[in-house]
Formats: structure tokens, C-alpha cells, sequence
């Protein structure tokens, strides 16, 4: 698991059926986090908004987490932080 500051959003129109409805936001993983990736976009069925820190969970436990088991998703938010001492 990551975490990460919501940066933005992404729209797209045109996307794989098993994604219709959902809604996209790009993360900036925190740098002690990174594992290659500065940035990624990231499924968000809870509601993040622009500025929050979150919790990214990646590959299979995304898709189990978001309950989007059949879907193209690599990255899910999974959590917005309350309070985090140390971040950024």
C-alpha cells in the first residue's frame, strides 16, 4: 500500500465497460514511497478530494478492494488519511 496527495482528476469518455461510473484521480505517491512511479491514477470509490492524502492500494488488492474484481484497475484509493504524522 501507498500513500500519496491527490493532485487532479481525469475524465475520459471512452473507456472499458467495466469501468462506466467510475471516477479517476491522479495521486502523487509521497516520495519515500516511490517505487518508480512519481504519479498514478487511481480508481476512487470513496470520494477523495483535490489535496488529500490517501491510501493507494495496487495490482489484485485494488480491484478486491474497490469491488471492481473484473475491471482493468491497477490502483485504487482504499482511504483518505485523517491524520499522519510525517507526511510530505
Amino acid at each position: 500500500m501507498l500513500i500519496g496527495k491527490v493532485a487532479g482528476s481525469v475524465v475520459s469518455t471512452r473507456k472499458s465497460e467495466n469501468l462506466i461510473g467510475n471516477k479517476f484521480m491522479i495521486v502523487h505517491v509521497l516520495e519515500p514511497m516511490q517505487n518508480g512511479a512519481k504519479q498514478l491514477i487511481a480508481v476512487d470509490k470513496i470520494g477523495a478530494g483535490i489535496g488529500e492524502y490517501v491510501l493507494v492500494a495496487q495490482g489484485s488488492a485494488a480491484r478486491v478492494g474497490s469491488g471492481l474484481e473484473n475491471a482493468p484497475v491497477d490502483a485504487a484509493i482504499v482511504g483518505i488519511i485523517d491524520d499522519g504524522t510525517g507526511l510530505e
